[in-house]
């Protein structure tokens, strides 16, 4: 089985910052695609049931005349989609080890904005329960297992932590570089190096403001709100679109720090990297997880990177298919 200790990127390879970025360059991108394609793989679309009238759009990816290993379903970082890199590297790992794929986007993510009236936010966990229990009614009689990266590895581990109760028949989960404490999170974009701040900023007023375009009148807030900082755009999104009345108990509400897992009965493994600049290494340190929960650090890898060379191969895609793998 393949494990942290077996990453061993070259030394040009060892800043967090070049990982972190060559993991969502457009050279990887298109890397992913080429790999997609490669497989020879049949890619369908459709509209899961969120529930509640929530619409959410996913990929279903298998190759022709190839018997399944099992059903993969795939969850993305905040403001990334099932075009991501990773995204269409990972699915290209698993099509090529017998699996069949399902790459979900959130709602909002990936031009499904029109999809859903009310705007993303990162506690709506039950309409991705409910698509996922969509994905598996959909694609019957095959082992599921899910995968997600950043915000979509936070995602996937409250999905294994929720499946018992929704009658999900999930079999095995793989986190990698998982948002845990959403306030350290903010807190370590806010003090790093700015680009990160500019990049999750950039593209969430992009995002509000294509929401603004197709429901004018639910979304009439103007470009001055656009402006603020992702600290203080979060705390009007949280007064102003959900229930929670304060920034604090939203992060606090899909928080997965301390022993917030304990009750997790979905065999679960975590990838991480020691160096991340988004996520703080140091709390993880303190995760308090349950026997089925097995964390692995990597010394180098930024966040959500782990690229191994040149090519911008990526071992997190690889390290995700050996564990899942593992249910089947």
């Amino acid at each position: 089985m393949l494990t942290a200790d077996d990453y061993h990127p070259p030394k040009w390879l060892h800043n967090p910052h070049l990982q972190s970025v060559l993991s969502s360059s457009g050279l990887r991108r298109r890397r992913g695609l080429r790999a997609l394609n490669a497989t020879g793989a049949v890619t369908t679309e459709h509209i899961f049931d969120g529930g509640d009238g929530v619409r959410l759009q996913g990929w279903h990816s298998a190759v022709p005349g190839k018997t399944s290993s099992g059903l993969a379903l795939l969850l993305h970082g905040w403001e990334g989609s099932t075009e991501s890199s990773y995204m269409r590297m990972t699915a290209a790992r698993l099509l090529e080890a017998g699996f069949e794929v399902v790459r979900l986007n959130f709602r909002d993510h990936g031009g499904t904005h029109h999809l859903n009236e009310e705007i993303f936010h990162s506690n709506r966990l039950d309409e991705v329960v409910n698509a996922a229990g969509d994905v598996a009614r959909r694609f019957p009689h095959r082992r599921f297992v899910a995968a997600g990266y950043s915000l979509g590895g936070n995602f996937v581990l409250r999905l294994a932590l929720r499946a018992p109760q929704a009658g999900l028949p999930l079999a095995r989960v793989a986190s990698v570089c998982p948002v845990l404490d959403p306030s350290a999170s903010l807190m370590g974009m806010e003090e790093g190096l700015p680009l990160y701040h500019w990049y999750f900023q950039r593209k969430w007023r992009h995002s509000l403001e294509r929401k603004r375009e197709l429901f004018p009148e639910r979304h009439n807030y103007d470009d001055e709100t656009l402006a603020k900082s992702v600290r203080e755009l979060t705390r009007w999104m949280v007064e102003r679109h959900t229930d929670f009345g304060t920034i604090d108990d939203y992060f606090e509400g899909y928080s997965i720090a301390g022993d917030r897992l304990s009750g997790l009965t979905v065999p679960a493994d975590i990838l991480m990297a020691e160096d991340d600049p988004v996520i703080p290494f140091a709390h993880f340190q303190a995760w308090q997880l349950p026997a089925l929960a097995h964390l692995e650090t990597a010394r180098w890898g930024g966040h959500c990177g782990f690229i191994e060379n040149a090519a911008c191969d990526g071992f997190g895609e690889r390290w995700v298919t050996e564990h899942l793998l593992a249910a089947t």
